[in-house]
């Protein structure tokens, strides 16, 4: 049985996957649906036929992951962290107002608890998420654009 789904797309999404701290990815197009899940390690990709598992994507994720991994390495976890600025909802992350103007705070920056760090958009609503303390900004563990869960950690501040 021949699959009609393009193989660039499946690649995209896993990228798109390892980029982001989700660990479920869905896409839907033409009655073909792609369902990608980081634990399991395994991909099934569905249409109106029958299901197709596919051994090669997790192999193809892995490479990404070690290319792509410029916010944040595997070694640290700020997630329970008390000096973590977390994600007060799910959205896009960015780290600046717009493209043309400087990001709210860099590594090394001083800010003071209720400053803005960055703006999460949800539901075309930009939400600005505020420093929780005062002190210093160690690391941005975010790149503007990218896909945020709650909770998860967007800037350390010590």
């Amino acid at each position: 049985m021949s699959n009609p789904l393009d193989t660039k797309i499946i690649s995209k999404l896993a990228e798109i996957l390892d980029r982001t701290n989700l660990t479920e990815l869905e896409y839907e197009d033409e009655g073909c649906r792609i369902s990608l899940v980081r634990n399991p390690n395994a991909a099934v990709i569905t249409s109106n036929v029958a299901p197709v598992v596919s051994p090669a994507l997790p192999a193809a994720v892995a490479p990404v992951n070690a290319t792509d991994a410029t916010p944040v390495t595997n070694d640290e976890d700020y997630t329970n962290s008390p000096n973590a600025v977390k994600s007060p909802m799910v959205g896009v992350v960015y780290l600046s107002a717009d493209p043309k103007t400087p990001n709210y705070v860099k590594p090394g920056d001083s800010v003071t608890e209720g400053d803005t760090v960055c703006l999460v958009e949800a539901m075309k609503t930009f939400n600005p998420v505020k420093a929780h303390k005062s002190g210093k900004v160690t690391k941005i563990l975010v790149d503007s654009g990218d896909p945020v869960e709650y909770g998860e950690p967007l800037v350390v501040i010590e």
